[in-house]
């Protein structure tokens, strides 16, 4: 039997895990002082899924922790399947726990005939059977309200700027958003930073091709300086490669990375690895494979930082109050 918390006798809280990422939801267990509850997961001839939860959850407080890596739609359906398996067995309240989002970039139409895809999947988590999303560092913020019914808007930059703190320092460091729709984060970056200068690349994209950067420039002054760029992701470390080569170009004497979801696809790691950056920093949202990690990477746990706002949805407190009311 796993050990649940409890409030009081009133309630009880279940923590569930996909097959994606087991060990980050083992860690966010043995931080809040409970354990995983077991599950049985198989899959069919055919591919389709099976999972179920191997004790009852009736009346509990359950969160289904799932990072959505690769093959990103197995661990969807499967996710999908969990809850509605907890729907099905009468837990009181359901909340998904996606520390990476699936499907965020795909969050607007940019011509016609585009769906919005990551209003899809907070459809689906609704219709399986979800009373609640949490989630860290959104692509945007307007995917909080595809969802129908609470999101906690987690924030993965109070722990990603001590790092910077901690082994850079913050003298002669400018911050740089790698394209003008994350300027808004580069300010709050500066701002965690002690007010750091700010600059950013001006880039287009080619919309019939995904992960392609067609031109770009920086604008602001990062000559004879330290850039930390920054983003949300990394996924095929094409653009951001790119945004610091031509940092390099106009002056810089230093880049380092900082980044909340390591998704490192295709050959992002050789990109990285043979590039002119000397940090580059993520969270542990998305598994690090062996073959991914190499010496410049630095990993920092989420786990610490789900757990929190576990305990906080759980004991019916404030997540809110996690991030000094930032939302």
């Amino acid at each position: 039997m796993s050990r649940n918390l409890q409030v009081a006798g009133r309630k009880s809280l279940v923590l569930l895990s996909g097959g994606a990422y087991p060990e980050l939801a083992e860690e966010i267990a043995a931080y809040l002082g409970t354990e995983v509850t077991p599950t049985t997961r198989r899959q069919f001839a055919n591919g389709e899924l099976f999972i179920r939860p191997n004790e009852s959850v009736r009346g509990t407080d359950a969160f289904v922790v799932q990072s959505y890596t690769t093959p990103i739609n197995e661990w969807l359906m499967e996710s999908l399947i969990l809850v509605d398996a907890l729907k099905r067995a009468s837990a009181k309240r359901i909340t998904v726990v996606a520390p990476f989002y699936p499907y965020a970039r795909q969050d607007k139409k940019h011509r016609g005939r585009e769906p919005i895809s990551a209003r899809l999947v907070a459809d689906m988590f609704k219709t399986a059977g979800a009373d609640r999303l949490m989630a860290v560092d959104l692509h945007t913020a307007q995917i909080q309200g595809f969802f129908d019914g609470p999101v906690d808007h987690l924030f993965a930059l109070p722990l990603l700027s001590e790092y910077v703190r901690h082994n850079h320092g913050t003298k002669d460091i400018v911050v740089v958003s790698p394209d003008t729709g994350r300027v808004r984060a580069a300010e709050q970056w500066s701002d965690a930073l002690g007010g750091l200068d700010i600059a950013f690349v001006h880039k287009t994209r080619d919309i019939d091709a995904a992960n392609e950067i067609v031109a770009n420039r920086v604008v602001g002054e990062v000559a004879g300086r330290c850039c930390l760029l920054i983003d949300d992701m990394i996924d095929t470390g094409g653009s951001i490669s790119k945004a610091a080569d031509l940092l390099f170009d106009v002056g810089a004497t230093e880049v380092i990375i900082a980044a909340t979801h390591g998704i490192f696809s295709g050959s992002a790691t050789d990109r990285l690895k043979n590039s002119r950056i000397s940090d580059v920093v993520v969270t542990s949202t998305l598994p690090i494979r062996p073959e991914q990690q190499f010496d410049k990477l630095t990993v920092l746990s989420i786990a610490p930082l789900l757990g929190q706002a576990i305990r906080e949805v759980f004991e019916d407190g404030s997540v809110t109050s996690l991030f000094a009311g930032r939302s």
